[in-house]
């Protein structure tokens, strides 16, 4: 037997007595982000994935769609009380996003639905078929005060099922036909669809759209937002909204240290050349079981950065990897969240972008009452 042969049944008796551990490949399903369904928070039941012996884990995984389900809802305006908001309410049309972000601090609300935080947000959704006339009715209203309202705060209304069901547009209709003010934050290029409502809005003081761009890293956004439009497209749908006349800002959110951060300025730069003038930030929230779907995700694509990410999150998060009070839930804190607010106003400054939102009025308010009459004054009966 030659020295070859004698190292290579060397190294087959050394397999055969220690065996290697068996690496599990996880699930990738295309165009999303999350790999699982992980329970929610509320749910008594735990799973997890085991070996049958099949070889089930070696498969691809099965293609996942879409399925949308009626919101059955009795009101559309949700009124709110955060100091470290602009807003005091916002219009959600939707529930659950088909964007996927895996980042998204809206991925938690599923779980009120009985539904996961995981594949569930981004696969299955929910739609207020009514938002249009719900939002008369409570427009017309005679105790309702007028204030801007900001849509698609919990999740985009400009997801890609905006194109089948158009509830966006609907709304955005009604408030124009009251000169009712709005903002909207959104990571789609459908907007640009409803410049024609937008723009005379804007013409009167009435709206203003912001567009949310993570990093200018493509293949780190296809795996972060696989559904949302690509960084190029989102500043030049900037672009083109601003040559409508229509005021637009630019939200650089989520921060995620090590692994955007370092986008900011140009991010800051580019929407400025683009026609942005307010500019805000946010650094990564991880409330509830987004911690670990993030956490997951960082170890699926990035795993040699994943420790010094998260590293960062916590030394930002008082040792936590979230802290919810108002004012640190959206700014963090320590060395590095200062660290990147001197970052932001110095680029903001240097640019001469505002970090305030923009004044929109309130005094061209007016809403037909005939939206609030569900049954007239002269069809009521009298009780006696």
């Amino acid at each position: 037997m030659d020295i070859g042969t004698q190292v290579d049944q060397l190294a087959q008796d050394h397999l055969d007595a220690f065996p290697p551990e068996r690496v599990e490949k996880p699930l990738i399903y295309k165009g999303r982000a999350a790999s699982s369904n992980q329970v929610s928070r509320f749910d008594p039941h735990r799973r997890e994935i085991i070996d049958d012996g099949w070889g089930s884990l070696d498969e691809e995984a099965p293609a996942l769609r879409t399925e949308v389900m009626l919101d059955a809802a009795k009101s559309i305006i949700n009124y709110i009380q955060s100091p470290d908001l602009p807003f005091d309410r916002t219009l959600n049309h939707y529930r659950g996003c088909e964007h996927g972000c895996i980042y998204c601090y809206a991925r938690p609300t599923h779980a009120y639905l009985g539904l996961s935080p995981g594949l569930d947000f981004e696969s299955r959704l929910l739609m207020k078929a009514e938002a249009a006339e719900l939002l008369k009715k409570e427009l017309a209203h005679p105790k309702y005060r007028c204030a801007p309202i900001a849509i698609g705060m919990n999740t985009d209304s400009y997801q890609p099922i905006e194109r089948e069901y158009q509830l966006t547009r609907q709304v955005i209709q009604v408030l124009s036909d009251a000169n009712h003010p709005f903002s909207l934050v959104t990571k789609s290029s459908l907007v640009e669809r409803d410049i024609d409502l937008i723009a005379p809005m804007a013409a009167k003081g009435l709206a203003s759209i912001y567009l949310s761009i993570t990093t200018l890293d493509r293949q780190i956004a296809r795996r972060l937002e696989p559904r949302a439009a690509a960084p190029e497209r989102r500043f030049e749908t900037l672009r083109k909204l601003s040559t409508a006349g229509i005021p637009t800002g630019v939200m650089v959110a989520p921060v995620i240290p090590a692994l955007t951060d370092c986008d900011m300025e140009k991010i800051l730069e580019q929407a400025y050349q683009a026609g942005a003038r307010k500019a805000g930030y946010v650094f990564l929230r991880l409330p509830h079981e987004l911690s670990d779907l993030f956490q997951a995700w960082l170890q699926q694509y990035f795993p040699l950065k994943a420790d010094h990410v998260m590293s960062l999150i916590k030394q930002s998060r008082g040792g936590k990897t979230y802290q919810s009070g108002f004012g640190q839930r959206m700014r963090g804190e320590g060395i590095f969240a200062d660290l990147l607010a001197h970052r932001f106003k110095l680029s903001c400054q240097k640019l001469g972008m505002s970090g305030e939102r923009l004044d929109l009025r309130t005094d061209l308010f007016s809403a037909d009452p005939s939206w609030g009459r569900a049954i007239k004054p002269q069809q009521q009966f009298s009780l006696f």
